[in-house]
């Protein structure tokens, strides 16, 4: 089968939603089929056509980045001209599966689209411009998929745009061979000496709460340590909080890390936590990608990534917003070793039989199938 992925984004850019489009077109290329992402060159200095792990990826050129969404309408007329069976567009950032849903529409050709999660703006009249997107290039998008995904049941009987539709509910995929506890790096562990480390990757973003995480600090011991994995606009102001609440010496701002680096990361912290406040979050593959190397974890209570886990099997859930309950729930990890390795244990069991890529790929494959069949 000839696949076409479009994706807002891709490698070398970093996110979940690129992590969750490699993950899965790995496992379909594994499976014998012949895969393209469709992506923004959102730096417009990357090579329009790169292979990259099995896959071809192909790059449009991005106009402007606005609301951290790339403005790339050249997708419309490069779909036309490429040589697929079924498209799979994955939402969001909005614009670019808008895009493609026009051109395909055009063709008669049909496409999956996985809703990754709602689309909120966090600046004035924000609520007011997703709304008018919503009931425009968002509705087209969505009425017009032969099938819908999404990752999570409580996310999708939470979401105005899908709640009132059947969308097969399909998880997040995990390289389980990558993100493994075998990854362990005594140099890493070495660097940072006797400070039980506490990670945290992600976008720096506010929907992350990443600030609600620096607070908890203030009430945990002085030998843990907070490394902070990933860039974004709220990076200076975060700086700023660890330095107000004395926290620069226990809270390391790293950056961006490496595709080859980050498995060593996950796999040598104590404790991982994901402290999101938004609905932007709806599934949290790095909640995944701890499970699959060993960590138990500690993840906010909201819609979607509350079905990750279950609570006190692979980790803890903590109140949103709250930063006193998220120290005690991560000082309750870090005390009780045995506790740590339970849900450590029990993570990686549940990544191997829920989310490793290879059967998430097998269950994309169906959607597929059925949807080819319908034609």
């Amino acid at each position: 089968m000839k696949i076409l992925q479009v994706a807002p984004y891709f490698h070398p850019h970093v996110g979940g939603v690129e992590s969750h489009v490699f993950a899965l077109s790995r496992g379909l290329v594994e499976l014998g089929h012949e895969v393209k992402v469709l992506t923004a060159n959102h730096t417009n200095k990357l090579p329009t056509e790169e292979k990259f792990e099995g896959l071809e990826i192909i790059r449009v050129p991005t106009l402007a980045n606005l609301f951290n969404t790339p403005i790339n309408p050249s997708i419309f007329f490069k779909v036309r001209k490429l040589d697929f069976e079924v498209a799979h567009l994955h939402f969001p950032p909005p614009l670019a599966s808008f895009f493609a849903a026009l051109s395909l529409v055009k063709l008669k050709k049909p496409y999956v689209l996985t809703y990754h999660c709602d689309v909120e703006l966090p600046v004035p009249l924000g609520n007011l411009i997703v709304e008018v997107y919503r009931n425009t290039m968002g509705r087209y998008t969505v009425e017009h998929a032969s099938k819908i995904i999404v990752h999570t049941k409580t996310y999708q009987a939470t979401s105005r745009s899908i709640w009132n539709l059947e969308p097969v509910i399909i998880p997040s995929a995990v390289d389980t061979q990558r993100f493994s506890p075998e990854r362990f790096s005594p140099e890493l562990k070495k660097r940072y000496g006797t400070f039980r480390i506490v990670l945290f990757v992600g976008r720096l973003v506010y929907q992350k709460g990443v600030s609600f995480l620096i607070d908890a600090f203030q009430y945990l011991p002085n030998n843990v340590l907070l490394l902070i994995v990933g860039d974004g606009p709220e990076m200076e102001n975060l700086k700023k909080l660890a330095k107000i609440r004395n926290l620069e010496h226990r809270v390391i701002f790293l950056g961006r890390i490496s595709h080859f680096e980050l498995p060593s990361y996950f796999a040598t912290c104590d404790v991982f936590v994901l402290p999101s406040v938004s609905r932007l979050e709806a599934f949290g593959l790095v909640i995944v990608e701890a499970m699959a190397s060993g960590k138990p974890v500690v993840v906010a209570d909201i819609p979607g990534v509350n079905e990750v886990i279950e609570d006190g099997r692979e980790g803890l859930l903590c109140k949103p917003m709250n930063p006193e309950d998220l120290a005690e729930k991560i000082k309750r990890l870090l005390e009780n070793p045995d506790l740590a390795r339970r849900l450590g244990e029990n993570g990686r069991k549940t990544a191997l039989e829920k989310y490793e890529w290879r059967k998430i790929a097998k269950d994309v494959e169906r959607v597929y199938m059925e949807v080819l069949r319908a034609q």
